[in-house]
């Protein structure tokens, strides 16, 4: 099922009523707009006047509905999840502690590759300097014990916006459009984490010990130039843009249903994230030696 993302910056009332999230002015008592909840896989609050009920909430948690709050400056600060969303949540938790090191090595070295290839292809489709990223990706050793990440990564950059962006998570225009996108992609990605009945705080690669969302963070790096392809081309059709307006953010909104090849199948960007999540497990478990990554085509 397609699931969608639903994004709210107005002073709003959520509530639950005959299975749909029913959105109320607060002033007026006025209904303005209501929505499945079973449908739903995404809610942005981004007003201080929102309200929610604990009923609908509880809901939420039950089909696996990621919620998103953002700060006074409008960007995405904190995600809500369930605690667990699989039947076999304990035992597949035992199993994610006991992967060995040198599986984890190997799988982070397919996401590496993973994620140069689909920076390569953003490129190419933009018309950018790709040639020397097949190189980049061929050397990535086990673990990327060489980081070839980073390499890649400064020649992606320099060539994907202009030859003086620096990257940066506090930086200057279009730094915040990127920011962004990647807080809506490491909630999708955490979402399908928990519902594989994984960790999110135990990752492959990511071992940082103030960060609950190791794994999500993992997992995402081959789903970034997503996020990029779509920054640019919205850069691209809104030259003068340096804020983050309401109608950038609900375009943003809007991956979590595009189409994108995995395992040589169209699938939505949901359902991919999804796909990667049990691939995961079942790397663990021994059924599969590769991770299903998405193709940027």
């Amino acid at each position: 099922m397609i699931t969608r993302s639903i994004y709210v910056g107005n002073p709003a009332y959520l509530k639950l009523k005959d299975r749909q999230m029913k959105v109320v002015c607060p002033e007026t008592k006025e209904e303005k707009g209501s929505v499945p909840v079973e449908d739903l896989g995404l809610l942005m609050l981004d007003h201080f006047q929102i309200t929610l009920s604990h009923q609908l909430i509880q809901k939420m948690m039950l089909h696996n509905v990621v919620v998103i709050s953002c700060d006074r400056s409008h960007l995405p600060t904190g995600i809500m999840l369930p605690l667990y969303g699989h039947t076999e949540h304990s035992q597949r938790v035992r199993t994610q502690l006991e992967v060995s090191e040198p599986l984890k090595k190997q799988l982070w070295k397919q996401t590496v590759e993973s994620k140069i290839e689909n920076q390569e292809l953003v490129l190419m489709h933009l018309g950018k300097y790709f040639e020397p990223m097949a190189e980049y990706k061929k050397n990535v050793k086990s673990g990327d014990v060489t980081n070839m990440e980073g390499i890649a990564a400064q020649h992606y950059w320099k060539y994907l916006v202009n030859l003086d962006f620096l990257r940066d998570r506090f930086g200057d225009s279009p730094n915040p459009f990127f920011n962004f996108g990647y807080s809506v992609l490491r909630s999708i990605v955490a979402r399908a984490v928990v519902e594989t009945g994984l960790l999110p705080v135990l990752g492959i690669f990511h071992r940082n010990k103030y960060n609950p969302y190791c794994l999500a963070d993992d997992l995402m790096e081959p789903y970034r130039p997503f996020v990029d392809f779509q920054v640019m081309n919205w850069l691209k059709e809104n030259k003068d843009s340096t804020e983050l307006t309401k109608e950038f953010k609900a375009y943003m909104l809007r991956i979590a249903t595009i189409d994108v090849s995995i395992e040589g199948k169209t699938r939505p960007f949901l359902i991919a994230v999804k796909t990667t999540a049990s691939s995961l497990y079942r790397c663990y478990i021994g059924e599969k030696r590769v991770i299903s990554y998405p193709v940027v085509v």
